[in-house]
């Protein structure tokens, strides 16, 4: 089956493709850096002739408010009309865990608009959103950093493993459309200050970290669990602790 990654040049998209191909498909990857833009719209009929499944594991390559928000808009608009005219049979859109619930961020409202659209789009669909990456956790202390000191917000994290959001994926590949919203996290919960101290000690990085209940995520305020799968979340496998260590 031929499927098209869009963004499969990226940490997700590669390891999707990996998978993809040991699984006996025809990953295509549409990026810029193989002559697809899905936002202008350059190489994007082209890529799409044949495919009958695309995944959109996309990201902005700016977070300012209008410029994000208008990334996740018109990709999705050009995607949603270039899959219908190729006869697509299932969009797959990787999304993020709280979009729905932060609404003082502007990333995450931009995917909250994508996922909008995506519903509205009339292909078949599922939208996966997953919790942030253990992979993404240096940069969530060095967000939080004022004078050499990491303040954590007081709410929690599920992180998940990069290779598990692939792998979830690959799996819903599989399932067909679910004409849904899932969410996906890793095995364990923890609070941010305790998750940051272990990222940060593994590193080798020394920098003291307290919990501090003013601190903003990315502009956002958190409740205790904005960033925490509800229940029924499909899990990873991936403990953080075996992370770490590999």
């Amino acid at each position: 089956m031929k499927i098209v990654i869009v963004g499969g040049s990226g940490l997700i998209g590669r390891q999707l493709a990996a998978r993809l191909r040991q699984a006996g498909h025809d990953p295509a990857i549409a990026s810029p850096s193989h002559g697809v833009d899905a936002v202008s719209g350059r190489g994007l009929d082209a890529v799409m002739q044949g495919a009958e499944a695309v995944v959109d594991v996309s990201n902005a390559p700016s977070f300012e408010a209008r410029a994000v928000l208008e990334f996740f808009e018109t990709s999705t608009r050009r995607l949603l009309a270039a899959g219908a005219a190729a006869g697509v049979r299932h969009h797959l859109a990787l999304s993020v865990v709280g979009c729905d619930r932060l609404p003082d961020n502007a990333y995450l409202r931009a995917k909250l608009a994508q996922e909008r659209l995506i519903e509205a789009g009339g292909l078949p669909c599922t939208i996966l959103r997953a919790t942030q990456f253990f992979e993404f956790l240096p940069t969530v202390a060095e967000a939080g950093t004022v004078d050499g000191v990491v303040h954590a917000p007081a709410a929690r994290m599920q992180p998940v493993a990069a290779a598990d959001v692939a792998a979830a994926l690959a799996g819903l590949l599989a399932e067909g459309p679910q004409d849904a919203v899932l969410e996906l996290g890793g095995p364990q919960a923890f609070a941010i200050e305790d998750l940051l101290r272990r990222v940060l000690v593994a590193r080798g990085d020394g920098r003291r970290i307290v919990t501090d209940p003013e601190a903003a995520y990315f502009g956002g305020r958190l409740e205790p669990d904005s960033l925490t799968p509800g229940a029924g979340a499909r899990l990873g496998r991936t403990a953080l602790a075996d992370w770490l260590r590999a």
